[in-house]
């Protein structure tokens, strides 16, 4: 067992030179807190961006506690309901001649006073696939999104909440066809 007590004593002396190794290893592959990757609560939560969001928009309560549009079932959340929005659209949006059709969505946050604020718009082409329309359209759709001042807060158990909401433009060739939902 000669043979076998030289190898320990061997890989016991390597080891003394591995474990300084693998500390450092361990410590400059450590994440802290900042480094970590921050997921959102749900797909689609929309961060606040101070580079395009609108300083004076503020939530009434915490990230967490905005309801998912999905989460409630009380309908449109907005005066007049979806009529009212169709006609502020109809009446306000310009047809753009060009040709390009697919779907708009932009979705946004609610608050507990009935605000609207942390635009964000996302495009498809007719088979889903990402697109960017141009820019009139775009700019027009949005412009008519954060004009609407009749969203309603929604009713809650105790206190009204912050609450997703989004509105969905199917265009064909520069013309707004239709809103959803």
């Amino acid at each position: 067992m000669p043979h076998l007590a030289i190898v320990l004593d061997k890989t016991r002396k390597s080891m003394k030179n591995v474990w300084p190794l693998a500390f450092l290893f361990l410590l400059v592959n450590c994440a802290t807190d900042k480094d970590k990757p921050k997921y959102l609560r749900w797909v689609g939560d929309i961060e606040a961006d101070a580079k395009i969001d609108s300083e004076t928009f503020q939530l009434c309560y915490s990230e967490a506690r905005v309801k998912q549009y999905f989460n409630f079932s009380q309908g449109m959340q907005y005066e007049g309901e979806k009529t009212a929005i169709a006609e502020a659209f109809r009446s306000t949006y310009k047809a753009v001649d060009v040709m390009q059709s697919g779907w708009i969505r932009i979705r946004f946050i609610v608050n507990c006073k009935g605000q609207s604020g942390r635009f964000r718009l996302t495009a498809s082409n007719a088979q889903y696939e990402e697109q960017t329309f141009d820019v009139r359209i775009t700019e027009q759709l949005l412009s008519i999104t954060r004009s609407l001042n009749g969203w309603k807060p929604l009713p809650d158990k105790d206190d009204p909440r912050d609450y997703y909401q989004y509105l969905t433009f199917k265009i064909e060739n520069g013309v707004l066809k239709e809103i959803l939902p």
